[in-house]
């Protein structure tokens, strides 16, 4: 990693783990293969900085270490890339469990919970089809009712603009809401 760690892939540590790296990797991964409109890919840090918003939106009474949990739902993506889900189940659960692996580590590394549970995770994949009916109606080219029909329709209507940003201001966003949540998070404390 950029940040000189060097991270074990099958036995990930959490001391290995550090935010700058997470950022810095999933500001350029790209969503949708990169098959978007605009300037720049809309990278899996700005995908999850909407998840994260959407959950709150959900779920207003969403505490710091959920919302924690929800900003880095995609965080193993930092190491492996972002997959469709479709793709994710033929390659069976081997890739399942070496996703969950690199997840527990990262959570451990912060200070949270090493498996999410079933509510927030629910919570979290509501948030994500959500996001994912705005990134494939507004940047990659799907009509509302092509989206509909693969999403389902989105149970909260929002006028959010996605607009793909450089990687380095995604990256810095991603940081800056990372940084913002473990502030709470201490405080609640």
């Amino acid at each position: 990693m950029l940040s000189g760690r060097r991270l074990d892939l099958l036995d990930p540590s959490p001391l290995d783990v550090e935010i700058t790296d997470i950022a810095h990797g999933l500001a350029r991964v790209a969503r949708w293969n990169g098959q978007t409109l605009g300037d720049h890919a809309f990278s899996v840090a700005q995908h999850s900085l909407i998840v994260e918003e959407v959950c709150g939106d959900l779920a207003p009474q969403l505490s710091a270490e959920d919302r924690l949990i929800a900003l880095l739902h995609d965080a193993p993506e930092y190491v492996i890339g972002d997959m469709i889900s479709p793709f994710k189940n033929v390659l069976g659960q081997g890739y399942r469990e070496f996703e969950d692996r690199l997840e527990r580590a990262i959570h451990l590394r912060f200070g949270l919970p090493p498996v999410t549970n079933r509510k927030l995770k629910k919570l979290i994949k509501r948030a994500d089809h959500i996001s994912a009916w705005l990134e494939a109606v507004q940047l990659a080219g799907f009509s509302a009712t092509e989206a509909d029909d693969i999403f389902g329709t989105p149970e909260v209507k929002s006028d959010k603009k996605l607009i793909p940003l450089p990687a380095t201001e995604a990256q810095e966003s991603f940081v800056a809401r990372f940084n913002e949540i473990s502030e709470g998070l201490k405080t609640a404390l």
